[in-house]
């Protein structure tokens, strides 16, 4: 989709080290870059703010599982990212 993130009105969050090695070892880098950067960002912010490591490896899973289904974001449909 989209790298820019100028139109967020949210602190914009970057990407730690255990995620892009995550995304890459999954092979979902490009299901993860196809996102709107809305959703990049938030899946991010949403991991990094957890306090509880297992929490945080929790919501990462929970990412990589959605970006590899594809259709969902967050727990919740997203036909826009469905895959076809």
């Amino acid at each position: 989709m989209s790298d820019d993130f100028s139109g967020l009105k949210r602190p914009r969050y970057a990407m730690p080290d255990f995620v892009k090695t995550a995304l890459e070892e999954r092979g979902l880098m490009d299901a993860y870059k196809q996102r709107p950067a809305y959703q990049q960002n938030d899946y991010i912010g949403w991991i990094t703010r957890a306090k509880r490591q297992e929490t945080k490896e929790s919501r990462l899973l929970q990412m990589l599982d959605e970006l590899e289904s594809g259709g969902v974001y967050m727990n919740m449909e997203h036909a826009a990212s469905a895959k076809k």
